[in-house]
């Protein structure tokens, strides 16, 4: 994994920070995305480039607007001259019981754990078949056995296990 690049979406914190420290250890360099967490974004990416210099990078973005996924993928690939791996972690997770869901829990919900994990790996394709790369998509239990009052959560990440 020497030199080979990860995109890890929510990769500030708990899982993806996680996956960020594992990669890197192996060697790869790490594009580290965050939505709101810019402080832990700078702290684990100040840590990864401590241990190799010039190895991780923090990149802020809304995956709920489409529009900017792209630009999220190129700079990514950019910074190292290609994209061998991305990691669809990024993931929003609160209850929407049958009865009381609403539209924008619905967008966000399923924004955040589906259509936002498409939009990516549709921008990555083109860098990952040029580097016979790979596209890990995070989902949970949940996305095959139901969490009770997480009806929204639960169908976007069993979509985005299909």
């Amino acid at each position: 994994m020497q030199n080979k690049t990860a995109l890890i979406t929510g990769g500030a914190k708990r899982i993806g920070a996680e996956i960020a420290r594992m990669l890197h250890a192996e060697g790869m360099n790490i594009a580290i995305h965050y939505r709101s967490s810019k402080d832990e974004a700078l702290q684990l990416c100040n840590q990864l480039n401590k241990l190799r210099l010039n190895s991780a990078i923090i990149l802020q973005a809304n995956l709920l607007h489409i529009a900017d996924l792209p630009a999220l993928v190129n700079q990514a690939a950019k910074h190292w001259g290609g994209l061998d791996v991305l990691i669809n972690n990024a993931s929003t997770f609160y209850p929407t019981p049958v009865g009381e869901i609403t539209e924008a829990q619905w967008d966000d919900l399923m924004g955040s754990n589906l259509k936002a994990p498409l939009f990516l790996s549709q921008a990555a394709a083109p860098h990952l078949k040029l580097s016979h790369g790979n596209i890990i998509n995070i989902v949970d239990v949940h996305g095959f056995r139901p969490m009770k009052n997480h009806t929204v959560y639960c169908l976007a990440k069993a979509g985005l296990a299909m």
